[in-house]
């Protein structure tokens, strides 16, 4: 069965450009113009991937996320006409897999959409655990326990808490957190990490609020903490 896309844009011009492009590529396109049609159509049939516009005539692209992440972890695409970077960290922080800015090549978004599908067809691997720490990783589930407790973690926090834990005492660099959890480290900033492991660390303090697990390294990057104790007090 040809990959089902669900295009959530309301230039009908656009929509018509992204579904010849994806139709051409061997997947299976299907458009709707509204926040409200996408949320339907989510919930009645999960595509394969859903491309987002931010700007909808009904309601913010940030906030349909915000929705269908309560029943879906569909991979999803933000389209926008914005540059701001204020705009792209915000959609990055919420936990898409990627951001194309308007004016885009349907080529170069259609190999986006290709690689995030192939990424997540990948068979999980073990991942590796780390050593006399609390930090409990399932990779098959992707989930991810600090004391035994639960993280609700987004996709980019959940890949930087696997890689500080892989070593812990290691510093990594910001540039190696990029490449390591990022699609496209390339279109990434510094500051997005700096986000990421901001909102990381706040989810841990709230498991263990006396602890610092996560070190910031000035000028460097991160490293998590090698003497975090076994069990809480």
């Amino acid at each position: 069965m040809k990959p089902r896309i669900l295009i959530v844009e309301d230039e009908p011009g656009i929509a018509d450009t992204l579904q010849y492009a994806l139709r051409t590529d061997g997947f299976e396109p299907a458009w709707v113009a509204t926040g409200e049609d996408a949320l339907a159509q989510l919930r009645a049939q999960s595509p394969a991937l859903v491309i987002l516009d931010v700007g909808l005539p009904d309601s913010s692209g940030f906030e349909v996320f915000k929705r269908l992440r309560e029943f879906t972890d569909v991979p999803v695409v933000f389209l926008t006409a914005r540059s701001d970077e204020i705009d792209r960290v915000v959609g990055l922080e919420l936990g898409a897999d990627d951001y194309v800015a308007k004016p885009f090549s349907p080529r170069e978004l259609v190999a986006r959409v290709r690689s995030i599908l192939r990424r997540a067809a990948k068979p999980a691997a073990a991942a590796p655990r780390a050593a006399a720490t609390p930090i409990a990783i399932d990779d098959g589930r992707r989930q991810i326990r600090f004391y035994g407790r639960l993280l609700e973690l987004s996709r980019y926090e959940y890949g930087l808490l696997k890689t500080l834990a892989s070593r812990p005492g290691h510093v990594f660099t910001r540039d190696t957190l990029l490449e390591r959890v990022w699609d496209d480290p390339g279109e990434s900033l510094d500051r997005t990490v700096d986000a990421h492991v901001k909102t990381l660390r706040a989810k841990l303090k709230a498991v263990a609020p006396q602890l610092d697990p996560i070190r910031t390294h000035r000028g460097t990057g991160y490293a998590l903490a090698e003497d975090l104790p076994a069990t809480l007090a």
